[in-house]
């Protein structure tokens, strides 16, 4: 390697991993997260030691002195006492240590050697990083590339996660509001439908920010001879849940602030709709014929009405009867026939949109668990063969799930329907190909198992320090050095660290070729909007001054009313 040697090594660091360089650095080459390399002996052969710049530290400063009135320059000061300052500024630089890549084991191997004092450092190449930071290269299948190393000029050297490693062991999408969150997902999604991925994918989307990704349909970057991907959204109104597809523990969330005895006979109830109507084949339960089995299991007596017409339920199961109607009955999510099927939902090259936004936030949480716990068991059917081709639950192949808003699907501080369903699948989940993508605004909101389960890491900007202690707690993978950068971080810049890639990197994302979704609204552009087209200008223009109002005073001259 024919690299530029940019400093000495001083010494040992502050850790068995880390070493200190001296080094001039007037070009300002060597940042915070830059890679370096020094040369060592290992098993008989030179091998280059890559490591990471973690900090650095400026050894040789003017005087204070040089720098008391701020309108002369220090050097002229400097000059003129003789000084040397020609020298120049001479920093002292942290470095830990990643080790040398093995191409066998596909990770880095630390040699545990430390570099020798008096060791040239040099400025890791282009080329030499390109190689060793991704385990996937750009545009390979089984690759997702989502930008390039900050450290570097843009494009210089591209980072691609490997698929295969968080659709296995799953992926967390952490940033504050405005860092970019929502369109690096939307970098994530372009890389999955196109032609060298072709995944199937499933997106929970609260605010409805990805229905841009339709464009893909129509752009050529994202289609061959033999693949198109396609794109289906289902808007809230085309969102059908089958009522019998509800466990009792989703019943029971929806119906909030039940007493002892109406848990009781909702579960008898329960039991009773799956033992007498769902027997046999592909048999279903209506609405009224889960009410029907509360009046059934019901221990009250039912009274004839005063005009002795009719039958009345006891308060018990009255109250029962009214809050599922009303909870089920006026819904127009839940359904006593129709439901999504998972052959509509999921298919290898089809990225589906379940837009959740004006559906209330319990009904969001039942909807996501009843449909990742469908998936979940068809996979696992699947693969036990009890299903085959033809069964409305025979899924053949892996999926991924992605989530906005994960902190409202497995909050920290409630217990939510779809936590458990969540927990499941992030510990089980490989094993059947089913995996799950997060994506919050607010860490320290989300549940910390759920967090810790996610083995791959994109982390933006974040400024809450229950945030950041949130993830230094539940996410291993990054190094503490690189926690302290979150704070610092630019939109469009992250940090990627877990099972994708060989080490963490920071990167900034690359452009989406498709059209974003969640831009924030400008409010000074639609008020002057509202004033310069249409109705707007037209009552501007036309609106009588308004009237001054007639106002009373008391003797004192204070004003009483208007």
């Amino acid at each position: 390697m024919n690299d530029e040697c940019i400093g000495t090594v001083k010494g040992p660091g502050e850790t068995p991993n880390e070493f200190t360089l001296v080094a001039p650095d007037p070009d300002r080459r060597v940042k915070f997260g830059e890679f370096v390399y020094y040369h060592t002996a290992v098993d008989g052969e030179e091998r280059p030691i890559l490591g990471r710049v973690t900090k650095r530290q400026s050894i040789r400063l003017l005087p204070d002195s040089f720098l008391a009135d701020p309108s002369v320059p220090p050097h002229e000061v400097a000059a003129l006492l003789g000084y040397e300052s020609d020298a120049g500024e001479l920093f002292e630089i942290t470095v830990t240590v990643l080790g040398y890549h093995s191409a066998e084991m596909g990770d880095f191997i630390n040699p545990r050697v430390p570099p020798a004092g008096g060791a040239p450092v040099y400025i890791a190449s282009d080329e030499l990083l390109t190689k060793v930071l991704s385990k996937a290269d750009k545009a390979s299948p089984g690759s997702a590339h989502l930008g390039s190393l900050l450290s570097r000029p843009a494009d210089a050297v591209p980072v691609a996660l490997d698929v295969r490693a968080f659709t296995s062991t799953h992926m967390a999408i952490i940033a504050s509001t405005g860092s970019g969150k929502s369109y690096l997902a939307g970098v994530l999604l372009e890389e999955l439908l196109m032609p060298y991925n072709r995944a199937s994918v499933l997106i929970i989307d609260p605010h409805g920010e990805y229905g841009t990704l339709q464009k893909m349909q129509d752009l050529k970057q994202f289609s061959t001879d033999d693949y198109k991907p396609v794109v289906r959204i289902f808007h809230p109104d085309s969102i059908r849940v089958r009522i019998d597809s509800l466990t009792l523990g989703d019943l029971r969330y929806l119906l909030p602030n039940l007493s002892e005895k109406m848990h009781y006979q909702l579960t008898r109830a329960y039991n009773y709709a799956h033992r007498t109507f769902r027997s046999g084949g592909d048999a279903k339960y209506t609405l009224e014929q889960l009410l029907l089995a509360v009046r059934e299991t019901a221990e009250g007596r039912r009274e004839l009405s005063e005009d002795g017409t009719s039958f009345e339920d006891d308060p018990t199961t009255g109250a029962l009867i009214w809050r599922l109607n009303g909870t089920l009955g006026g819904s127009r999510i839940f359904n006593d026939f129709e439901n999504l099927e998972l052959g509509e939902l999921f298919r290898p090259g089809q990225c589906t949109v379940i837009q959740l936004n004006e559906v209330d936030q319990r009904e969001q949480q039942v909807i996501a668990a009843t449909l990742l716990r469908r998936v979940y068991q068809a996979r696992v059917d699947t693969a036990k063969m009890k299903v085959g081709p033809g069964d409305k639950t025979y899924v053949p192949f892996p999926v991924f799930c992605l989530m906005e808003e994960a902190h409202n699907f497995a909050p920290a501080s409630a217990d939510a329907v779809s936590t458990d369903v969540l927990k499941q699948i992030l510990s089980e989940g490989r094993k059947f190909g089913v995996s799950v993508g997060l994506i919050s605004q607010r860490p320290g909101k989300l549940d910390s198992d759920v967090l810790s389960q996610c083995m791959t890491q994109c982390i933006m900007r974040i400024t809450n320090p229950i945030d950041q202690n949130r993830i230094a707690e539940s996410v291993e993978s990054v190094g503490r050095d690189m926690l302290y950068e979150l704070p610092s971080l630019s939109k469009g810049q992250v940090i990627v660290s877990g099972a994708s890639v060989n080490t963490p990197v920071m990167l900034r994302v690359r452009r989406r070729i498709t059209p974003h979704g969640g831009e924030s609204i400008d409010a000074p552009a639609e008020w002057m909007k509202w004033f310069t087209q249409g109705r707007g200008a037209a009552q501007a223009r036309d609106a009588a001054p308004l009237a001054e109002p007639e106002l009373n005073y008391e003797d004192d001259g204070n004003v009483l009313w208007a």
